[in-house]
Formats: C-alpha cells, sequence, structure tokens
C-alpha cells in the first residue's frame, strides 16, 4: 500500500544468476524543507549507489552540442545565450516571462532529455559491480511521470512546522516566501498517493536513518 511510514519489503530481494542482488531505481521526492539533500548525504556515504539530481540533470542536457540545447535555441532565439554559448538562465526566464506558453515548450524539450539521460547512467550503472542503488531526486518527480520508471517512489515527509523552521533558519526565506513555494508543490495527499513509500524526515535524524536502512536492507548486501 502506498504511503506507508515504516513498512519495508515483504520478501528478500532475489539475488541474480552472477550473485548480485539487481539493482534498485528509487525516486526521491518530496516538499521544499522535508530534508531530501540530508537523507541524499547519508545514503551517498553508507550505500553502494549513484546518485542523480534532476536539476543538475536538466543544465547538463541543455549544454552547447546536445540535442536539447539545439532545439532550446531554435525555440528560444540566439539571444538567450551567453558569450559562451551556453544557455542564460536570466534571459531565458525572461522570455517565459513575457510568454507563459514558452514554458510547457520548453519543458517538452528539457523533460525528456532529462528522462533519456538518465535511463541511459542507469542502464551504464547495471554493469557496474559496485552499484546496488541508484536514485534521482527532484521534486517533481510524480508530476513528470516517474513513477512509471522506478521501482518505487519516496516521499520525503517532515511536518509543516518543521519544515517553516528549517527554510526560514537555514535560508532565511520568508514566511511570505515560504508559504509561496509550499502553496506551488503538491499537497501531501498527492504526494502520498503518488509514492510507494514514506520517510518521516520530522525528528531527529537517527530517526530518519533507521527508517532507510530497514527500507534498504532487503536490496543491498548491508542487509
Amino acid at each position: 500500500m502506498k504511503g506507508r511510514i515504516g513498512t519495508v519489503p515483504n520478501k528478500e530481494a532475489e539475488v541474480s544468476g552472477n550473485g548480485r542482488k539487481p539493482m534498485r531505481f528509487i525516486g526521491i521526492t518530496g516538499g521544499v524543507g522535508a530534508g531530501k539533500s540530508e537523507i541524499l548525504r547519508y545514503i551517498q556515504k553508507h550505500y553502494l549507489c549513484r546518485i542523480y539530481l534532476a536539476d543538475e540533470v536538466a543544465h547538463e542536457v541543455k549544454k552547447p552540442g546536445t540535442a536539447c540545447y539545439r532545439e532550446l535555441v531554435a525555440l528560444l532565439g540566439e539571444d538567450v545565450l551567453e558569450e559562451n554559448g551556453e544557455i542564460h538562465k536570466g534571459k531565458m526566464a525572461d522570455k517565459i516571462f513575457r510568454d507563459q506558453s514558452l514554458l510547457e515548450q520548453i519543458n517538452a524539450i528539457v523533460h525528456p532529455a532529462v528522462k533519456q539521460y538518465l535511463l541511459e547512467k542507469l542502464e551504464q550503472a547495471g554493469r557496474e559491480k559496485d552499484v546496488e542503488l541508484f536514485f534521482v531526486e527532484a521534486a517533481l518527480l510524480i508530476e513528470c511521470g516517474y513513477g512509471a520508471l522506478v521501482d518505487e517512489m519516496w516521499y520525503i515527509y517532515a511536518r509543516e512546522p518543521v519544515r517553516r523552521k528549517r527554510l526560514s533558519e537555514n535560508r532565511g526565506y520568508s514566511e511570505e516566501k515560504i508559504s509561496q513555494i509550499m502553496q506551488a508543490q503538491l499537497s501531501e495527499e498527492a504526494f502520498r498517493k503518488g509514492s510507494d513509500f514514506v520517510i518521516d524526515n520530522s525528528g531527529e535524524l537517527e530517526e530518519t536513518y533507521t527508517q532507510i536502512n530497514h527500507r534498504l536492507e532487503a536490496f543491498t548486501w548491508r542487509g
């Protein structure tokens, strides 16, 4: 059942013919201030894995020489380019501000390119002996249809007052800015509905780490 906190797999993952457990593809999503970055730092340190942040991948696929880059320049015009040939984020944002219809067209170019990039990295990781887990993180994984690609989707949850405190203390956000960002993201109900597992990151980090370890023990030799 989706969205249950602290649940673990019903059975141990099968061992493949070469003696390895099949690599697990896991999506990490959640609202702003939930602590996704801290969780990924822990996983990176303690597990044999590859981790990709969708925002960083989106920047990568827009670099000069890529098909995504050529399509974006054809759509937006060469006046969005910097002197070094890269797409200027500010100029692109300005064009979107003046023509909101561009956003949907840009997403239709960038999102498939990001997925293709990740699938290629997934295939590559699957051939490597030291990779048991493959993670992709983004706030928009559910909206972008990654539920059909990953083996399981994790929702990183934290109570709203906790998230607000983190964003205020760690990023210096005003209450107004925090509210605006939260209102633009999926509701807790929607996050839970679109996820297979929930990590409650409202309390002490050790409690969060325990949930992670319990969930992953069936898919790694650590377990």
